[in-house]
């Protein structure tokens, strides 16, 4: 009984001795219940931290698909001006320049002086020349009064020899007077007669002369003369070179002491306070862009500030269209390119007051369509 009781008891100290399974875990223990609850809760952290990305990042998706759609921008544009070139109408010497490169002139500012002694001789000798005209004029007025003086003569001389023939013929129908002197009183009177027709058409060759034929008078010397005085005068002043406009000058190209041609460059003028950009946006973002909509662009020079301005018009056609060598799609093989058009837009100076900006800088344009959030969901349904 004794080697039973203790054979039992070494084989239940032993039980793997002989190959036996132990027991089942057991997982009601305290320990691994609170390993699962751990291990749920992080599952579902997990999977709302999802869900709040998945929803803000559809959330930051579709708003900027809708800012995309009311915001048109485009990198491809600059600042334009109009270029006004400067220069003198008449030739001569340099004699002052009163402006440096980058000033900034107003309307009306003297720019350039050029050597005007030649052009006030020129204007004093039209003066002279009036003077002589009006001088002319008055001699001639004299002649007219002699020449009609002289006719005056004449007619009493002819008269009188019509007298003397008359008498003359009464007197050698009597037998008074011989044959002789009656022909001597013919001739008289035939010679008074052509004293008589040179004497008018002498008048007639000095009120000619004198301008008195017609009803101006002898206007005509003298206006050709002052004329020739204004247009004197008028050289003269072209010796001052003033600005066309206001704007910043540019491109200067003379000192004092050069010797200029007429219609030469002298320099440029830019006026800054008309700039504009073009902005070259693609075909397909023209769609909802028209004239007078908002535009707030950026520069690359100022960082940070945004101006403003608005669409001024839209180009008749696309950059190539207007090119040196357009494009010909009717020849070889056609490859479709994405063509742009240029959008002319106005600056605001209320938000430039200072002209910062300046021709040729690059700019980034965003012209604000107005379009409303449910008009461009409605255009992405695709069920519509």
């Amino acid at each position: 009984m004794a080697d039973d009781t203790s054979t039992a008891t070494t084989e239940e100290k032993t039980p793997t001795a002989t190959g036996a399974t132990p027991p089942p875990f057991d997982t009601t223990a305290p320990g691994t219940e609170d390993a699962n609850k751990q291990g749920n809760y992080k599952r579902r952290k997990a999977l709302v931290i999802l869900l709040i990305i998945f929803i803000a990042g559809g959330w930051f998706g579709l708003k900027w698909l809708i800012k995309s759609k009311t915001h048109i921008e485009t990198d491809n544009a600059f600042i334009e001006a109009r270029i006004v070139p400067v220069s003198a109408k008449v030739s001569g010497t340099v004699t002052r320049v009163l402006v440096n490169d980058n000033q900034l002139v107003k309307q009306g500012d003297l720019l350039v002086e050029l050597d005007d002694r030649d052009y006030r001789v020129k204007v004093a000798q039209t003066e002279a020349g009036v003077g002589m005209a009006e001088n002319e004029t008055g001699g001639e007025y004299q002649k007219v009064e002699g020449a009609r003086a002289s006719l005056q003569s004449a007619r009493a001389t002819y008269d009188q020899a019509v007298l003397d023939l008359t008498r003359g013929e009464a007197l050698f129908s009597r037998e008074v007077i011989p044959k002789e002197q009656l022909d001597r009183l013919r001739t008289a009177k035939r010679v008074a007669d052509s004293k008589q027709k040179e004497a008018a058409e002498a008048l007639k060759r000095a009120q000619a002369e004198a301008g008195l034929s017609n009803r101006d008078g002898n206007k005509a010397r003298i206006a050709q003369r002052k004329a020739q005085m204004d247009e004197a005068k008028l050289q003269l002043s072209y010796t001052k070179v003033f600005a066309p406009r206001d704007g910043y000058i540019t491109r200067k190209s003379i000192e004092p002491g050069t010797n200029i041609q007429a219609g030469q460059s002298l320099m440029a003028l830019v006026p800054l306070q008309d700039a504009w950009i073009t902005a070259n946006y693609k075909e397909s973002q023209l769609t909802y862009i028209k004239p007078g909509q908002k535009v707030e662009f950026t520069v690359d020079t100022y960082p940070g500030r945004t101006f403003s301005g608005s669409v001024d018009s839209i180009m008749a056609g696309t950059g190539a269209a207007f090119s040196l060598l357009p494009p010909e799609n009717a020849t070889g093989n056609y490859v479709k390119v994405v063509q742009r058009i240029p959008v002319k837009i106005t600056i605001d100076n209320s938000s430039d007051p200072e002209h910062l900006l300046r021709v040729g800088m690059s700019v980034i344009p965003t012209v604000l369509v107005g379009r409303s959030t449910a008009g461009i969901l409605k255009d992405l349904n695709p069920f519509n």
